[in-house]
């Protein structure tokens, strides 16, 4: 839910904040006074293409700030919303809310900031996209696409989702399956050259038949047999200082510096320990005790280094053949890897890659079947989900007809037409949203029969009824009233006064008669100087907003008669809100914002 935004030098607007309630919200102000700009700032926020024309003439750059709060929204969203924030490095602010700011230089250079962390515009519109949906002039125009349409007739059964994810799965496969056996049958001599060099470079690490580490572990064998003699000789010279010079067998080379009349270390640190041993102090006890540890580790050293005297090679051809050996695998590593490990690597890839190509006439006669096994279980899927589609059309062409009579069109027939087409992503089904002016006409496709009005309603009835089951998501509609007047524009306002029952909705409206349904009413102004235009935001009062619906309704100044029809429209409209119990639960699902001056003059000015 959106709590509050703030904008600053976006188009006419140098400096604005306005908070939004719960249920209805409508913005209404003279045209070209900015209530557009504030649609904009939403577009920003979702995401949406930074325009460096909109920076207000003069600043270096536009900014628009957002708050959204999750209370009352269900849990599933809100915990796809927090993730996408906390995968962005983002976090909740002290509140539980989250920020989200967008920037726009004058250079048309932008910047998204979600959560405290900087973020793609991608993240932007990720994480509103179902926290927040616009619906503007531009969207009434997407409607038309083939796309769109099948979307909202989707959106309209929800046990479509389920069918649609089946087929999804089985036409991925299939295409899949479809790819490898074009591929297969379309580049055979490729193919045929790609197994020959993949079986060459394996046939090649085979006949070296290299081990893991082995290249390392050899470079350490190499180093140690060219200093081989003085390694002898220190290991040596140790190992008769601990056991004497006798400890040395004759392949395990002299004792270097060492004296044969001195006693060895293990006999001195034996003499010492035994004669410790034997007296009565404590100290001494404990002392006698230290040099048993220190005597039985010194053995340990003593069997380690003859252990490392008979492991060094005595074979003068050792080190040759060990060099030779290294040369093997420096082959391989200069054509395959930088070390025997990424060579390994490389070569359990290609023996998969080898596996998997299989052009022989029994490989492609399997793949075909398998291909035409998963084109029938997609083909089945689809079935379903066209005759659940079906199904749909039918009940949603006759729900959208009941509305849209609702919405001062008595006579109009709205139809889904439904057609298949070759299976893609979406199915094998297109839909085309048509209308009919009455019941003996023909129906016709949105874009030939529909006015802007009636593309409108069309729109709006599709919203109240693909909503109908949502609860705490934030819906904006941008002038979807345009074109529409009197009876009709009383039935939109009752319409979006019932969206607002379960769902913060905020509209930008020209029409009274729909203003007069609003929980909150807040005017944007326009003050045209001598040098400079600028607009603000003011929440309006009762008696502002009776000021308001008196200019709407007259177009001209404030009078009695203006006032008195005003007063009754908005006493008639706000009796009618409280019927349809848009009052009721509103503080359930969101947190009021904190209660905002009303004055007779905007909240802020430039």
């Amino acid at each position: 839910m959106l709590a509050d935004i703030a904008i600053e030098n976006l188009g006419v607007i140098p400096a604005a904040s306005a908070e939004f309630s719960s249920g209805l919200t409508v913005l209404t102000g003279e045209t070209g006074a900015g209530k557009t700009m504030v649609v904009t700032g939403l577009r920003l926020l979702c995401g949406g293409r930074a325009d460096a024309s909109r920076v207000r003439n003069g600043s270096e750059r536009a900014a628009v700030e957002g708050r959204f709060i999750t209370e009352g929204i269900p849990g599933d969203i809100v915990e796809r919303a927090t993730a996408i924030v906390h995968n962005a490095g983002g976090e909740a602010d002290e509140n539980g809310d989250f920020l989200a700011i967008r920037t726009v230089s004058a250079t048309g250079r932008s910047k998204a900031h979600l959560g405290g962390r900087s973020v793609p515009a991608a993240t932007l519109s990720e994480f509103t996209d179902e926290l927040l949906t616009i619906h503007g002039q531009n969207d009434q125009l997407r409607l038309l696409s083939p796309e769109r349409q099948l979307q909202a007739l989707d959106r309209f059964d929800p046990a479509i989702a389920g069918l649609r994810r089946s087929y999804g799965e089985r036409y991925r496969s299939w295409r899949e399956l479809e790819k490898d056996l074009k591929q297969r049958l379309g580049g055979r001599r490729e193919l045929a050259q790609e197994v020959d060099r993949l079986q060459f470079a394996i046939n090649e690490i085979d006949q070296v038949a290299p081990e893991v580490d082995e290249d390392t572990e050899l470079l350490a064998q190499i180093r140690r047999l060219q200093d081989v003699d003085t390694l002898r000789d220190q290991a040596a010279t140790a190992l008769s200082a601990i056991d004497g010079a006798g400890a040395l067998s004759e392949d395990m080379g002299g004792a270097g510096g060492f004296d044969d009349q001195q006693e060895a270390a293990s006999d001195q640190l034996g003499h010492a320990e035994a004669s410790l041993s034997t007296s009565e102090d404590p100290k001494l006890i404990e002392l006698a005790a230290q040099l048993r540890e220190i005597t039985s580790r010194l053995g340990e050293v003593s069997m380690e280094l003859g252990a490392f005297l008979s492991d060094l090679p005595s074979d003068p051809r050792a080190l040759d053949q060990m060099l030779s050996r290294q040369q093997q695998l420096k082959l391989l590593t200069r054509k395959y890897a930088a070390d025997i490990n990424g060579v390994l690597e490389w070569r359990a890839k290609a023996q998969v890659r080898l596996e998997g190509i299989d052009i022989s006439s029994e490989a492609i006669d399997a793949l075909r079947t398998r291909v035409a096994e998963s084109s029938g279980a997609m083909m089945s899927a689809a079935r379903k989900l066209s005759a659940a589609r079906t199904r749909a059309a039918r009940r949603l062409g006759q729900t959208v007809t009941a509305e849209l009579q609702g919405l001062a069109m008595p006579k109009a027939r709205f139809e889904v037409l439904m057609s298949t087409v070759a299976p893609g992503a979406g199915g094998a089904d297109q839909v085309e949203f048509q209308l009919a002016p009455n019941a003996s006409a023909a129906a016709r496709p949105l874009a030939s029969s529909a006015s802007g009005g009636e593309l409108s309603r069309v729109m709006l009835a599709l919203e109240v009824i693909l909503a109908a089951g949502t609860t705490g998501t934030t819906l904006v509609f941008d002038e979807v009233d345009a074109g529409v007047g009197g009876r009709a524009a009383v039935e939109i306002g009752r319409r979006l006064a019932r969206l607002a029952n379960d769902n913060q909705v905020i509209v930008v409206t020209h029409l009274p008669q729909v203003a007069a349904y609003a929980d909150t009413h807040l005017h944007v102004a326009k003050d045209v100087g001598e040098a400079s235009v600028s607009s603000g935001v003011e929440s309006l009062s009762h008696e502002r907003r009776v000021e308001e619906l008196s200019r709407m309704l007259a177009g001209l100044d404030d009078t009695e008669t203006g006032r008195a029809h005003a007063t009754e429209l908005l006493e008639r409209a706000q009796r009618e809100r409280r019927e349809l119990g848009a009052g009721e639960g509103a503080g359930i699902f969101f947190r009021a914002p904190p209660p905002m001056v009303e004055t007779s003059a905007p909240q802020w000015q430039a």
